[in-house]
């Protein structure tokens, strides 16, 4: 076959709390791929690099981290008081897959900035200075996230003073709203889709686990750091360096995920990567982040380390952090205890890059708990702006 042309398609690289993505507009898609499916998928593993056996993804524009393997389709949105839709997918570095059954917390947070730049806001709505409020439709999980977009002088304001942990530089911050994050009654699921705030988990060959199952922001599985034999202050290196360490925490998500509901078999699993997240907890300890900088114990009302994609994030991911803002709401959950318990709509806890606030409105309805919004900051800048290329090829050969 003679060799074709590349194709090019107008994209965004942006930079959204502590992850990187490029963002496409669905109109921008080629034709096949403006509907899910293999086409689809093609483009966005093609995009980053991927798959990739040496795990470097250094052909496409991925950085060989779950972090940076994003890819995100925006469009003006079809359902009633929203202003954009939403769609996330995360790319596997080595597998031939994109996982679309969650969301990315931080790079929700460029969203609003990143639809503006596109042209999916009405300019009617852009003040000349002020702040624009987003309404986004996440439709991975069919949710609604806010974004509160600054503008000066007619334009989105990317650079300020608001320091992230696990991010270099200060940029604006974009304050988000996560609206009713949770699974609840009404929607035929379950913020604890076990009906318990605690679980034992058994996972045969492993060991049997007090567990707290939630699905808030993403669905998550929060264990306590000493029954894992960690002190819950662990860096990057620590983890994803012990091989038998990461198996074991993958055999266990596994059976996490069953035991949610999320999966039937534990070997399903390797196809659902991006959910549930597994994360361990600890009472505040005093440690030293990835970056050299001591937190003190007095610093954070807890530590935890959470894995994404199966290896230890550098930070902590946005969904996971609303799952930990939710799960700290609620008295008697692992998160809760390991807070130092009883009622709080707020926590500050330690991760390997620092510290981060994140706050929650949980109650009970009916003898079921719900949250109803979930709060944090971020930041987020456009990085690069044009077109990506990929080769025609993968249309071509896409069955």
């Amino acid at each position: 076959m003679p060799a074709l042309p590349q194709l090019r398609i107008p994209a965004t690289y942006m930079r959204g709390g502590t992850s990187k993505g490029v963002f496409f507009h669905l109109a921008d898609l080629p034709e096949a791929a403006q509907q899910p499916g293999k086409a689809r998928d093609a483009i966005f593993l093609r995009t980053l690099g991927s798959p990739d056996p040496y795990g470097k993804q250094i052909d496409g524009m991925g950085n060989a981290s779950s972090s940076t393997s994003k890819g995100v389709i925006l469009s003006r949105s079809t359902r009633a008081g929203h202003d954009v839709d939403y769609l996330f997918g995360q790319v596997s570095i080595d597998q031939p897959f994109v996982d679309w059954s969650g969301n990315c917390g931080n790079l929700s947070s460029a969203v609003g900035p990143c639809a503006i730049h596109m042209g999916l806001i009405d300019p009617a709505r852009i003040p000349q200075d002020g702040v624009v409020t987003i309404r986004i439709w996440q439709a991975n999980i069919g949710k609604t996230i806010i974004n509160h977009v600054t503008i000066t002088h007619g334009e989105v304001q990317e650079s300020g003073d608001f320091e992230l942990d696990g991010v270099t530089f200060p940029a604006a911050e974009v304050p988000l709203e996560f609206i009713d994050p949770a699974d609840d009654a009404e929607d035929g699921g379950s913020m604890f889709p076990t009906g318990h705030l605690v679980d034992r988990l058994d996972v045969p060959g492993i060991g049997s686990f007090p567990a707290t199952l939630i699905n808030a922001g993403i669905p998550t599985i929060f264990l306590n750091a000493r029954d894992l034999g960690y002190a819950g202050t662990e860096l990057q290196d620590a983890i994803n360096n012990d091989a038998e360490a990461l198996v074991r925490l993958e055999t266990i998500r596994a059976h996490g995920a069953v035991k949610m509901g999320l999966i039937a078999t534990p070997e399903e699993a390797a196809r659902r990567q991006h959910t549930p997240k597994i994360a361990f907890v600890a009472p505040s300890t005093s440690y030293v982040t990835s970056s050299g900088r001591k937190v003190d114990a007095r610093d954070a009302d807890l530590v935890v380390r959470a894995l994404s994609m199966g290896k230890l994030h550098h930070a902590m991911m946005g969904t996971a952090a609303v799952a930990i803002g939710t799960a700290a709401a609620v008295p008697g959950t692992l998160v809760n205890l390991a807070a130092g318990g009883g009622e709080r709509n707020a926590v500050v806890f330690g991760h390997p890059s620092g510290t981060l606030r994140v706050g929650a409105e949980a109650r009970q309805k009916n003898g079921e708990w719900v949250v109803t919004k979930a709060l944090m900051s971020r930041s987020a800048r456009i990085l690069m702006e044009g077109f990506i290329r990929v080769p025609a090829e993968v249309l071509v050969t896409t069955p």
